[in-house]
């Protein structure tokens, strides 16, 4: 078992989106905006006021990379490479070795991850926003293809060691129970599609999510489906969808 001792979400954004996007996640969050870094001062970070840091963007299409916006994970780890070793035993394909000292991966399914050694252990809370109600980004949700969706799970929870729960009312819904001190959890949603790489986005939990989806439009975003159930879609200024959810921002369980 790989012991993850953090998770970071990376937006990738291509320079076309990428300042737009920038902004938008900014804003949303409430977070400033670190100074780039990187070979070709691709990378950012989005710094909570209160906590360590567990969102960050990366502008794509420098060098080889995806040119669509997507998402991807950091997993922070005590050895890179040790885990990667596990990681391939379990039918993950290594894509990069960096000289940095993070290693790039694909799950058998298709999702790039990462392992990084950066150590981190203070979880933020959720903004506390004018309208009196408090938002937080707390959830990767990856996007499998029905044909993929049992090794998939399988794969992320042996990966990590974090056991598997499915959803009472929703079959297509499982996601892996995280320690106390992780900043995002996992959610693993079954496609309609039999096959097909698997993708990811982010979901907010909030107390009030008519308000804060109005907040989000206010601020460039576009309402794709409002799900009623728990769950309203949107997509933000540079294409990438994401999901305001009623879960609760502080436990991020179901209310």
């Amino acid at each position: 078992m790989t012991r993850v001792s953090w998770l970071t979400a990376f937006l990738d954004l291509p320079p076309d989106v990428h300042a737009v996007g920038t902004r938008f996640w900014a804003a949303v969050t409430g977070y400033a905006v670190s100074p780039p870094r990187g070979d070709e001062a691709e990378f950012t970070t989005l710094l909570p006021p209160v906590g360590d840091p567990f969102l960050k963007i990366q502008r794509t299409g420098c060098g080889e990379g995806p040119t669509d916006p997507g998402v991807h994970l950091d997993l922070h780890v005590a050895s890179a490479p040790e885990s990667a070793a596990r990681a391939e035993g379990l039918g993950a394909q290594v894509v990069d070795r960096s000289e940095h000292g993070y290693v790039v991966l694909r799950s058998p399914g298709g999702f790039t991850f990462c392992f990084v050694h950066e150590q981190l252990l203070e979880r933020p809370l959720p903004t506390r926003w004018p309208q009196q109600h408090e938002s937080i980004v707390d959830q990767v949700a990856l996007d499998i293809p029905a044909g993929d969706y049992d090794g998939e799970c399988g794969f992320w929870s042996a990966l990590t060691g974090w056991p598997v729960r499915r959803s009472v009312s929703r079959p297509e819904l499982r996601h892996l129970v995280r320690p106390d001190g992780i900043p995002l959890r996992l959610l693993l949603q079954r496609l309609d599609a039999a096959s097909g790489p698997v993708t990811g986005h982010v979901d907010l939990a909030c107390d009030d999510r008519p308000t804060e989806v109005h907040r989000h439009v206010g601020l460039g975003a576009t309402v794709v489906a409002d799900h009623g159930g728990g769950w309203t879609t949107l997509r933000d200024p540079a294409g990438l969808l994401y999901c305001v959810t009623d879960r609760d921002p502080r436990s991020g369980l179901g209310r």
